[in-house]
């Protein structure tokens, strides 16, 4: 299963740099932890850093409100339609996973 979502998260790395979305490569994403759902075998964490909030899906984990968290660089998705969540997001970094 965990192979699954690692391929699943590359697929959509790849995907994103050939439709030029922007890769986080190098970028680690951290932040408090604002906001959280889970969602078609996604987290869906809202960070907020010096006032600015970013979110960041990742594959389904326990992550808990007001806990500080880091996750992997990832690729963005603007206007990110979640079907299961009947939601869109302005920007959503899909990231590999948390780093610990």
């Amino acid at each position: 299963m965990k192979l699954i979502s690692i391929l699943s998260i590359m697929a959509l790395v790849l995907a994103a740099l050939f439709a030029g979305q922007n890769v986080y490569a190098d970028a680690v994403l951290s932040g408090k932890v604002v906001e959280t759902m889970d969602s078609g075998g996604y987290t869906y964490v809202c960070l907020e850093k010096k006032g600015k909030k970013t979110w960041v899906a990742v594959p389904q984990m326990k992550v808990k409100k007001g806990q500080n968290m880091s996750f992997q660089p990832g690729t963005e998705m603007v206007n990110f339609k979640s079907k299961t969540l009947n939601r869109t997001f302005d920007r959503v970094i899909f990231s590999g996973g948390a780093i610990k």
